[in-house]
Parts: C-alpha cells; sequence; structure tokens
C-alpha cells in the first residue's frame, strides 16, 4: 500500500466551539496537500497569529453574531485578522459566521434575519453562481443553520439564495469564499450540533429527529458534491 504525500501546504481554522469543525472536507484537505492546524478563536491569542503565513485559511462557524465584539471582545481581533487576510488578497473561505466575518471586514452589514433558517434545502444559483464553484452541487440540499445574515460585500459577486435568506454566499476575486450555509457538516457528527445547540432549536420549536434523520438522507450526497465544490475552488486559485 502506498503511503500517502506528506502535507506540503498549511491550512489555518480558526474555529469557534468544538464540534463545528472542517468535518467532511478535512480529509479532503488532508488529500490536497494540506496540514490542517486548529486555532480556538475564543481562547487563542489572536493578535500572536500570522495570518499571512497559512497557505489557506478557513473560518468556521459559531452560535454567536459577527457585530457581537461587546459581549465577546474576542471577536474584534478575529475580525482584524480577517480584515488582513483579505487585504492581502490570500485565499480565505468562511463558513456561516466565518463569512459573515468577512462580509463585515469587506464593509457589508451583517445583522438578524429575522427568522431561524435551520435545516437541509438546496440554493438557488445566482447566474454567477452557475458559473461558479458552486455549481458542483448541483440540486444537493445544504445544511442551513444561521439567525442572521450579511449584505454582499462591495465589488464582490453574490453567488446564491433561498426563499428564506436572500444572500447565501458570494466570491471576492478568486481567492475568498463567503458561505452562509454548512457544506462541512458530517452526519455522523451531527448528535453534537443538536446537544450543543438544543436551546437553539428548543427556542426555534425545530425537532432534532427531523435534522438527524434528514442529516442521515443528505450525507452521502453532500459528502460527494462539497469536495468537488471546495476543488473547483482550489483549482481556480491564483498562483
Amino acid at each position: 500500500m502506498s503511503t500517502p504525500p506528506a502535507p506540503d501546504k498549511t491550512l489555518l481554522a480558526l474555529r469557534h466551539v468544538h464540534f463545528e469543525d472542517l468535518g467532511t472536507l478535512a480529509p479532503y484537505f488532508a488529500q490536497r496537500g494540506y496540514r490542517i492546524d486548529y486555532v480556538d478563536a475564543p481562547l487563542a491569542d489572536l493578535r500572536a497569529i500570522d495570518v499571512l503565513a497559512p497557505d489557506m485559511v478557513v473560518v468556521l462557524g459559531g452560535p454567536i453574531g459577527a457585530f457581537d465584539d461587546v459581549i465577546h471582545p474576542f471577536i474584534a481581533n478575529e475580525l482584524a485578522l480577517v480584515r488582513a487576510r483579505l487585504s492581502a488578497n490570500k485565499p480565505i473561505l468562511g463558513i456561516c459566521l466565518g463569512a459573515q466575518l468577512m462580509a463585515r471586514a469587506l464593509g457589508a452589514k451583517v445583522y438578524p434575519l429575522g427568522v431561524k433558517e435551520i435545516g437541509y434545502a438546496p440554493l438557488t444559483l445566482t447566474e454567477a453562481g452557475q458559473s461558479s464553484p458552486l455549481a458542483a452541487l448541483g440540486n444537493a440540499s445544504v445544511l442551513h443553520w444561521h439567525g442572521d445574515q450579511f449584505d454582499i460585500p462591495p465589488g464582490a459577486t453574490h453567488l446564491a439564495r433561498t426563499a428564506i435568506g436572500e444572500n447565501q454566499a458570494f466570491a471576492m476575486g478568486d481567492h475568498a469564499l463567503g458561505l452562509q450555509f454548512h457544506l462541512e457538516a458530517d452526519a455522523a457528527s451531527i448528535e453534537s450540533w443538536l446537544v450543543g445547540h438544543a436551546c437553539e432549536l428548543g427556542t426555534a420549536k425545530i425537532d432534532p429527529t427531523t435534522l438527524r434523520n434528514d442529516a442521515r438522507v443528505h450525507h452521502a450526497r453532500l459528502s460527494e458534491v462539497a469536495p468537488a465544490v471546495i476543488g473547483r475552488w482550489l483549482d481556480a486559485l491564483p498562483g
């Protein structure tokens, strides 16, 4: 049996809660030669991080708002990291809260959606989205789990929407991709999501049983198309 090649690239993943990790995308990034280093943003000294050093930065999701600096002061430092990475045109992927932080760093408004969009459903791609890496999704359902929304940043390209949330994805050039939804959610770990967000689900009157069953139904397809989306994006990166 051949040994996989040693990683030759670095990926920094900014994580906010332990169970919202790279999920099904982790083995794909490893396959593409990335060594993954997680940093727990609420606990780390973010000011000591050289955010320009990694080949890739992924800013993951979490159950707080991108505008909650007063409640969670670390957000100001994380926002500075995201802004520095974007300003340098270095590859960065934002998922849910991560995409909201990217939007805010790019000068767009982030605000409450007014409802909770939680559950599996497909996206409607914009014209630009149909020729973007998101086209690899086809009609696959992705996991939505948010109560906030971003505006599309100035100069960015609007890629996707749903009936509930108009702004589901954007790209800034070829180097930055912001996704409001979760491509990476792994059915094998969905129980951690259901426990970790139990209060939110109860308040929104969403049945965890439905989410658990839907995760199993959509897992196989999403596990195929999620790496395809990210693969197309990686292949289009400058340099």
